[in-house]
């Protein structure tokens, strides 16, 4: 940014984007379904032609989303005002008679998000600058729905880059302090804030260095997670420059000292499968005696891995493309690296063990209030069979396969519809359990009365099942009936 915009005319600027009706319904009603999906694949045709009237939310969309220049009576029209100072703080471009955008500002949700031009529109080459700032991303929105949503005084997010988790944090928080080492990721985040008039604390350094001596409720981060070779040419908002998954490690091992006591802890990561090493128990390590889940949601060998980011820096293609081809993979093979895990990894901040895990599969969004809820039903698995009386969730379905009516079907299977989506496969006894689960009896009572009919040792059949019974519960299969 070039020249700071004040307060008036950051208030301006807001004026004119909500009179234009330049907001996530206006643009898609603006658009139409086919243009508006169309870019949502980077294609700008059908959006430019729907917006050939003029108006100020076609020049609004034809500047930050489709990246067109328009004439500069169309961009004083639309920023009546305040079109040259836009241009004076390097939001716009004047080039003759035609201005154009240098940022992006995107509706999105009741707010507006700034950051750096959406790369590669329309097939475009590009590669982008170092210090590029990304806008809303799928790993982005992946964290928003992962996030617990718990009332908390103070909020953490760790690598801010535009903003848009600080944005959501000051939803949940009283008090939001957002870092980056990116400059540029700083100057557009305080533009996000105070466009949408909302209170953030920016600071700048790494990881933890700008918050030394404080503690959070909740910390959220989406790191520079890639796992990249040390580079002079590595892009800040995804390359720590740390070997392997180094950074990710750090920020989980020190996120109990900046949490308060019950405190949060949520991230996204990659994580190296590194030749002779189980990576659930290099990842389980990191968070020490702390109640964790890391879920690894995909992963990618080498050469998938590499092509991604490569791809995603605009550098397929370029006449440089096989040379770092080679030596990312050459890296890889040196730090014995077979695969390449991406997921995300939660820490509450009590005492308690880690749990790490493949889950491919679909899950419900947002998946905030069951990753909450899991963890308050790790605490109550502890409860007492005897004490307890459970009830199955609503969401439950069971799927019995064999010849109808068989007393020992050939497989028995509980679903459970929202949540991470588990399927258990039950063995006869166990299904009968469950299906007892009214809350009219103790789990331990249940039991008892089970082990007496198949002719079982009460104490045995205890044994047995109490492992799998707490399970169905923490899987959010059972639930205790208060």
């Amino acid at each position: 940014m070039t020249a700071p915009l004040t307060d008036e005319h950051i208030a301006t600027l807001r004026d004119c984007l909500r009179a234009a009706g330049y907001t996530v319904d206006g643009v898609a009603g603006r658009l139409g379904e086919a243009a508006h999906a169309a870019l949502g694949r980077n294609e700008t045709t059908p959006a430019w032609r729907a917006t050939a009237a003029g108006a100020p939310v076609d020049t609004m969309v034809r500047l930050f989303l489709l990246q067109r220049p328009v004439p500069r009576a169309l961009a004083d029209k639309a920023f009546p005002g305040i079109a040259e100072v836009l241009a004076e703080a390097g939001l716009l471009v004047a080039d003759g008679d035609e201005v154009r955008a240098a940022v992006d500002v995107r509706p999105y949700q009741d707010w507006w998000v700034v950051a750096d031009l959406t790369p590669r529109l329309d097939g475009r080459r590009e590669v982008m600058r170092p210090d590029y700032v990304l806008g809303i991303s799928p790993a982005s929105l992946n964290l928003i729905d992962l996030t617990v949503p718990v009332e908390v005084g103070s909020a953490l997010d760790v690598g801010t880059g535009c903003g848009v988790q600080a944005l959501h944090l000051a939803k949940q928080a009283a008090r939001v302090v957002a870092t980056d080492v990116n400059p540029r990721a700083l100057e557009l985040a305080d533009l996000t804030a105070r466009l949408n008039e909302v209170e953030v604390d920016l600071r700048s350094g790494s990881l933890f260095e700008p918050v030394v001596g404080e503690r959070f409720d909740l910390i959220v981060s989406n790191p520079p997670f890639v796992v990249a070779p040390p580079s002079r040419e590595k892009l800040t908002y995804r390359e720590a420059g740390l070997a392997a998954d180094a950074l990710v490690e750090l920020l989980v091992r020190e996120a109990p000292a900046r949490l308060t006591d019950g405190g949060w802890l949520q991230t996204l990561a990659n994580w190296t499968h590194v030749r002779g090493q189980d990576w659930r128990e290099r990842v389980c390590g990191w968070v020490g005696d702390r109640s964790a889940w890391a879920v690894q949601r995909e992963t990618l060998g080498p050469e998938e891995y590499v092509e991604l980011w490569l791809r995603d820096a605009g550098l397929h293609g370029t006449p440089s493309y096989p040379k770092r081809y080679d030596e990312w993979l050459s890296w890889l093979e040196e730090q014995r690296v077979e695969a390449i895990g991406m997921g995300w990894i939660v820490l509450h901040n009590t005492g308690g063990s880690a749990v790490c895990e493949d889950w491919p599969y679909d899950v419900e969004r947002p998946l905030g209030p069951h990753v909450l809820d899991r963890f308050r039903r790790i605490e109550r698995a502890a409860d007492d069979l005897d004490a307890v009386r459970l009830v199955v969730a609503a969401d439950v379905q069971e799927v019995r396969t064999g010849p109808p009516g068989a007393d020992h079907p050939e497989s028995i299977v509980l679903r459970r519809q929202r949540g991470m989506r588990r399927a258990e496969q039950l063995d006869t006894a166990l299904a009968g359990f469950v299906g007892a689960c009214d809350g009219d009896l103790t789990a331990g009572q249940i039991l008892d009365a089970l082990a007496q009919l198949i002719g079982e040792d009460a104490a045995a059949l205890r044994s047995r099942y109490a492992g799998r019974i707490r399970d169905l519960v923490v899987e959010g299969f059972l639930t205790p009936d208060d």
